[in-house]
C-alpha cells in the first residue's frame, strides 16, 4: 500500500513537470532543466519538483533564520515597525511571484531566489558590507560582496560545511540579483554553467565583473522585484523616523508612481507586466523607468546617505576590524576557547576547514552574524552609548 502511494506521488510530480510545457511561457525555466552540482536520486525519483526543494532547503537553513535580526537600512534604532531583512525578502518573494504568475514563469524558482538572495548580507546592512569589504581587500586581496557571500553560505558553509546542493539556476539568480545600476530592461544571459558561475564569482571579488545578468527570466524578475520591494518601503520607514516628509518626494515621481509604498509598488508592477508580457525580457515603459530612476536617486541622497544614520559608523568600522583580526588570529593560534571555534567551527566538516584560510573563516563568521550577536561579541566598553534615533 505504501509503495503504491509513493508511486502515485511520483507520478503526480512527473505530470506536473510535463504540464509545464503547456502551462508556462516559452521563456520560463522548466523544473526538469534544473542543474545540481551533485545529482540526488531522492530528488530525481521523489515527488517534489526541483526548485521547490531549493526553497525548502533555504527556508530551513541557519542563514535564513538569522535574517530576523539583520539590518535592512536602519540600524541601532528602537522602533518595532522598521523593516528588517527578514521582511524584505518576504516582500521581494511576494512581488516577484505576483509578476511571475502573470508572466507564466516558474514560481518555485522565483521563490527560491527571492528568499535566498540576501543571506550573505553582513550585520549593519550596506555599511557593514563596506567595512567588511575593506578588511577583505587588505587581508585577502579581494572584495566582499553580499551576493557572492550568499552563494558561499549556501554552497560551502551551511550544513556544517557540506552545503545545500542547490540548483545552478537558484544560485545564479542569487548571485546576479544586485541592481545597483538602473536597468530599464533586463534580458536573461542564457546558457550558463556551474564553471562559469565560479568564474563570475572570482571576477566579482577582483572587481572585473560589472552588472552580471541572471541566466533565467525568473532571476531577472527577482532582481527587479528586489528594488520594487525596498524603494517605497524605505520611504515609509524614513517618514516614520522623521528623516524625510512625504511632500519632499519629487513631484514627477509622485505624479507617475504615487507617494505611498502601496501605490509605488502597484504602479511599478503594473507597468512592468504591461511592458514585459510575451517578451523574453522584463522592463518598464520610458516614463515609469525615468520616475523609478529618479525616486531611487532621491532615496540615495535623502535616506541611504543621510548623515544622521552614520553617527556610529566609525565605531562600528573599528569593531569590524577588531573582530576580524581577533578571529583570524585565534584560528591561526588554535585558540579553541574563542567563539569562532565554539560557535562556528564546532563540528564543521574537514572540507570547509581545509579549504579556507583563517581570514576567510573570520569573514564567514562575521558576515553571518546578526546585528545583536555582533554587538554582544564586541568589548562592552566599545559599544554605542545610545541608539541613533
Amino acid at each position: 500500500m505504501m509503495e503504491r502511494a509513493d508511486h502515485l506521488l511520483t507520478d503526480i510530480r512527473k505530470r506536473l513537470d510535463a504540464d509545464e510545457d503547456e502551462r508556462l511561457s516559452p521563456f520560463a525555466t522548466r523544473s526538469m532543466a534544473a542543474i545540481r552540482r551533485k545529482e540526488e536520486p531522492m530528488i530525481q525519483e521523489g515527488y517534489r519538483q526541483s526548485f521547490g526543494v531549493d526553497t525548502d532547503r533555504i527556508l530551513n537553513s541557519l542563514s535564513y533564520t538569522r535574517y530576523i535580526d539583520k539590518t535592512q537600512v536602519f540600524s541601532l534604532i528602537k522602533n518595532d515597525h522598521i523593516t528588517h531583512r527578514v521582511l524584505h525578502v518576504q516582500l521581494v518573494s511576494k512581488i516577484a511571484r505576483t509578476i511571475g504568475r502573470f508572466l507564466r514563469l516558474n514560481e518555485d524558482l522565483i521563490e527560491a531566489v527571492a528568499l535566498g538572495h540576501d543571506i550573505g548580507h553582513a550585520p549593519f546592512g550596506h555599511d557593514g558590507e563596506r567595512f567588511l569589504s575593506d578588511l577583505c581587500r587588505v587581508h585577502l586581496n579581494e572584495a566582499f560582496h553580499h551576493n557572492v557571500q550568499s552563494v558561499q553560505f549556501l554552497e560551502k558553509v551551511e550544513k556544517k560545511g557540506v552545503g545545500l546542493n542547490l540548483t545552478l539556476q537558484t544560485l545564479d539568480g542569487i548571485l546576479c540579483h544586485n541592481g545597483e545600476v538602473h536597468d530599464q530592461f533586463l534580458t536573461p544571459d542564457t546558457g550558463k554553467t556551474l564553471e562559469r558561475m565560479v568564474q563570475e564569482i572570482e571576477d566579482l571579488k577582483q572587481g572585473q565583473a560589472t552588472n552580471l545578468r541572471p541566466m533565467t527570466l525568473e532571476g531577472c524578475v527577482v532582481r527587479m522585484a528586489d528594488t520594487i520591494a525596498y524603494v517605497g518601503r524605505d520611504i515609509e520607514d524614513a517618514i516614520r523616523l522623521g528623516l524625510i516628509k512625504r511632500s519632499e518626494i519629487p513631484a514627477p515621481c509622485r505624479r507617475i508612481l504615487g507617494d505611498t509604498n502601496g501605490t509605488i509598488v502597484y504602479h511599478l508592477v503594473t507597468d512592468l507586466l504591461k511592458t514585459s508580457h510575451g517578451e523574453n525580457q522584463i522592463g518598464f515603459s520610458d516614463a515609469v523607468s525615468s520616475a523609478f530612476k529618479a525616486i531611487r536617486a532621491f532615496n540615495m541622497e535623502r535616506i541611504y546617505m543621510n548623515q544622521r544614520l552614520k553617527k556610529y559608523n566609525s565605531l562600528i568600522r573599528e569593531m569590524f576590524e577588531t573582530l576580524f583580526t581577533t578571529y583570524a588570529r585565534d584560528i591561526a593560534s588554535e585558540n579553541h576557547r574563542s567563539a569562532i571555534f565554539t560557535h562556528f567551527l564546532k563540528e564543521m566538516s574537514g572540507r570547509y576547514t581545509s579549504n579556507h584560510r583563517p581570514q576567510e573563516i573570520a569573514r564567514d563568521f562575521i558576515s553571518g552574524m546578526t546585528d545583536s550577536y555582533f554587538l554582544r561579541s564586541c568589548p562592552e566598553n566599545r559599544l554605542p552609548e545610545t541608539m541613533i534615533l
